[in-house]
């Protein structure tokens, strides 16, 4: 049956709008015979169109007859590939989760299958297996299938030494699968055998391979860390440097939110230092992995376990590293938000040295973890230490680097928000009628700004004018109220 693909999906549609209409299981019950078709492209037709109405539909209308029949189908095209397609996995875990615990019995002779498939010499055979193990370990878990499972963790955990990245990538998601369904205290293998077989597949360079392995490593952390020898998480520490320099933003976030599991597991100071040691690199992406990693290690285990060590590091003189830590006070204070009024007093003095800096990416993050914590301490009577960091970060204003103003903007407004918008408008009235244009317009822009945040808070705050012979400018009203 030869059709081009306009065709195909023409026909793939109108059957599922047909089976909108009369039900699916009347559109199901004419076509699943065809699964068994001897052509397979029209195998893969019949699938898809099987999986668009059972996600549409669901599976509460197929009684135990036509359940066996879809079941025996699927098997049959699955098993019977020439090509590996998504089409037939998707098809093949749609039916599965949408029949539910109906699939119980059925789930010795699919595990035979895959586990059958698991073996094939073809790379690909090898990968859809482990693919499949990934869409249905939720029903095996909802069917009470425990031994079943731990049987294929098992097999999985024995193929970790597998050649093609692609498949192992596979092989890591199934086994990812399994051990956040099933639990970490029931897992076979157990995870301190697990996780050391691990460790040296975090060296391997493939995304695929990385994503899904920092994945597993992590799960384990956040929950099952007890399992591991706390040498080993450190081990796995070293390791994870190397994955701040991934290309992919899902493998660094995964690599630094493994550093707070970690640090929750075997305390922070170790963690710590690895992660101080690496603000020395010369790589611009690895360092700003790293002061996220301290902060999330901050936000996890209290900032007083981090931030004496994070004050002492700023006094190395070198560049980066002070940048480093700024950048780290910044994320720390964004994360931390209201705890911020426990530690604004003892982070005075560093703010202070920074913005009094003469380079201007030390100003500039300074400013912004301001801006933060301000945001943080609204409400909490930190009035005296805003105003006094205010009256650094004030004489900014004339910068003409975009990232610095757009930095120094950021930490007027959120000293706007805590101090209030009447301190910042008395700093404001001197330069809004300066002779020199370059001037006014900065100051007229902060008057912007604090004008749309406050506006109605501003209202007492404007300069009494007296009234004259034409015009009555005193608001005698506000007066009363006042």
């Amino acid at each position: 049956m030869a059709l081009d693909r306009r065709n195909y999906r023409q026909l793939v549609d109108t059957t599922v709008e047909i089976a909108n209409k009369v039900g699916a299981h009347v559109i199901v019950q004419r076509i699943v015979d065809d699964l068994k078709d001897e052509n397979e492209q029209y195998r893969k037709m019949v699938m898809e169109t099987i999986d668009k109405i059972l996600a549409n539909q669901g599976a509460a209308e197929i009684d135990h007859r036509l359940e066996e029949q879809l079941i025996d189908g699927i098997l049959y095209a699955f098993q019977e590939q020439t090509t590996e397609d998504v089409v037939m996995l998707n098809g093949f875990g749609t039916v599965v989760n949408t029949l539910g615990k109906r699939v119980k019995a059925y789930l010795p002779q699919i595990c035979g299958t895959v586990l059958w498939r698991l073996n094939n010499k073809a790379a690909k055979v090898r990968q859809q297996a482990a693919d499949l193990i990934s869409r249905i370990s939720v029903v095996m878990l909802a069917c009470q299938e425990e031994k079943l499972m731990g049987h294929l963790g098992v097999v999985l955990y024995e193929y970790l030494g597998e050649e093609y990245p692609e498949v192992l990538g596979s092989i890591l998601g199934a086994l990812k699968s399994i051990v956040n369904v099933i639990g970490m205290h029931k897992m076979t293998p157990p995870i301190k055998d697990l996780l050391p077989r691990l460790t040296p597949i975090l060296k391997n360079r493939h995304e695929k391979v990385q994503e899904n392995c920092i994945d597993l490593v992590g799960r384990i952390a956040d929950r099952g860390a007890e399992y591991v020898s706390a040498r080993e998480w450190m081990r796995i520490c070293f390791e994870l440097l190397e994955l701040l320099k991934a290309h992919k933003k899902s493998i660094r976030r995964a690599a630094v939110n493994t550093f707070g599991y970690i640090a929750k597991a075997i305390g922070p100071h170790d963690v710590l230092a690895t992660l101080l040691n690496n603000l020395k690199v010369q790589e611009r992406q690895n360092r700003v992995c790293t002061t996220v990693a301290i902060a999330i290690v901050a936000e996890t285990c209290s900032p007083f376990t981090v931030l004496p060590a994070l004050m002492n590091e700023y006094r190395v003189p070198e560049l980066n590293v002070q940048n480093g830590v700024l950048k780290a006070m910044s994320f720390l204070f964004e994360y931390i938000g209201e705890m911020s009024k426990d530690y604004i007093y003892a982070v005075v003095p560093l703010f202070e040295d920074a913005l009094m800096e003469r380079d201007l990416v030390h100003r500039q993050i300074a400013s912004s973890a301001i801006g933060h914590m301000a945001l943080g301490v609204y409400g909490f009577g930190c009035e005296d230490a805003l105003n006094h960091l205010l009256n650094y970060v004030w004489p900014n204003i004339f910068e003409t680097s975009p990232h610095v103003i757009q930095a120094v903007m950021s930490a007027i407004d959120g000293i706007r928000l805590s101090l209030g918008p009447n301190r910042l408008l008395q700093y404001c009235l001197q330069g809004l009628f300066h002779p020199a244009r370059k001037v006014r317009d900065v100051y007229w822009k902060i008057y912007n700004g604090i004008y749309i945040g406050s506006q109605d808070s501003l209202v007492p705050a404007y300069p009494r004018i007296y009234n004259d012979d034409k015009n009555q400018y005193i608001r005698y009203e506000l007066d009363y109220i006042i």
